[in-house]
């Protein structure tokens, strides 16, 4: 019987949620709530971000760089690396981290100046160090940053055979005048979207639970709805919006970015809003990508839960006065993004309302 021919996945008897595939979002909040008092016992006069920006700023006024603060921002590719793993792909993970950092960065105004990495495994071939340095290479290269150093680190004992992990982290740069903060939103604003490449690097622990245990598909299964196999699709490379929404800050009053990576579109486009602006995004104004819609079907995962978890196409959210909304999304289009208005902002309490 061929791949195409295979009969309907199985779906899951129970709607599925994150946390019951092992990620409990809201107990990781609660962690990062009950450290707040420690990490910022050792704020200095020079931290400008309180926590929970995509990117923290600190000040290079005291060292005599005038109005610049370096914006950095770390992460990691986290259970996509499984993927990886068993489609023996490893020269894309290294853009996906590049590409994740450096848009935390760019939310904030900032253009990334160097990239660090720590690579950990059981054990580290000549091959395997390689083929992951030239992902990160691509990566560093597209965004237009320099990979300047990091560690590698074998750990037998800590990670099985054929585990590793890799872990980015990005420096960048702004003037103060320039930096996007989202404090000049206002009601009246329209949302404007840039489309995703499908799961960047978020909800994977839940989208293997779907693909690989419920529907029993294993990476190369192609499948008709995506047309192309699930290994390709889960691999596919976080996109990084650097050159693109750096082009057009020269050009357009963005007041407020938001980059959609673990929690989604309620829990990341929130971060950028001031008190007294709600933003309500319509879900008619795009098409979720055909992978979206698969596991929710086989996975039967309430609407809620997917937008919480996954991008749903929405890689990247500019906050625009409605007369530069235009303009703006026929410039990134030039710069070969999909740009399309999600929304806008309207007064009332901070919030995300998707409708």
């Amino acid at each position: 019987m061929s791949e195409d021919s295979r009969p309907d996945p199985k779906v899951s008897e129970e709607p599925l949620t994150y946390a019951a595939a092992g990620v409990d979002i809201a107990r990781k909040a609660e962690g990062l709530e009950r450290a707040k008092r420690h990490l910022r016992s050792t704020f200095t006069p020079q931290v400008i971000t309180d926590i929970g920006s995509f990117g923290a700023m600190y000040s290079l006024e005291e060292v005599g760089a005038g109005d610049s603060l370096l914006v950095a921002s770390t992460d990691s590719v986290g259970t996509k690396l499984m993927v990886a793993s068993l489609a023996g792909r490893h020269n894309t993970v290294g853009m996906d981290i590049v590409g994740h950092c450096v848009n935390d960065l760019l939310v904030q105004g900032a253009r990334p100046l160097f990239f660090l990495d720590y690579i950990a495994a059981p054990a580290l071939t000549p091959a395997f160090i390689e083929e992951l340095i030239e992902g990160l290479s691509a990566g560093c290269r597209e965004a237009g940053c320099a990979l300047i150093g990091g560690e590698t680190a074998e750990l037998p004992g800590v990670y099985r055979e054929g585990e590793y992990d890799l872990v980015g982290f990005a420096v960048g740069v702004v003037d103060r005048r320039k930096a996007i903060t989202g404090e000049g939103i206002a009601p009246g604003d329209v949302l404007l979207a840039l489309a995703s490449n499908g799961l960047h690097t978020n909800g994977y622990t839940l989208a293997r639970k779907v693909f690989f245990e419920v529907a029993g598909w294993g990476v190369d299964h192609r499948v008709p709805e995506l047309g192309r196999t699930v290994g390709e699709e889960l691999l596919r490379v976080h996109r990084c919006y650097a050159r693109s929404v750096l082009a057009l800050l020269e050009r357009a009053p963005v007041k407020g970015m938001a980059h959609i990576t673990g929690g989604g579109i309620p829990d990341n486009l929130v971060r950028c809003l001031p008190e007294g602006c709600r933003a309500v995004v319509e879900r008619s104004r795009w098409e979720v990508p055909p992978v979206f819609r698969l596991l929710q079907q086989i996975g039967r995962i309430e609407d809620e839960e997917m937008f919480h978890v996954f991008n749903m196409g929405v890689g990247l959210v500019l906050a625009l006065p409605p007369e530069e909304v235009e303009a703006a999304a026929s410039f990134l289009t030039a710069q070969g993004e999909t740009a399309f208005p999600i929304g806008r902002i309207e007064a009332g309490d901070r919030g995300v309302v998707i409708t």
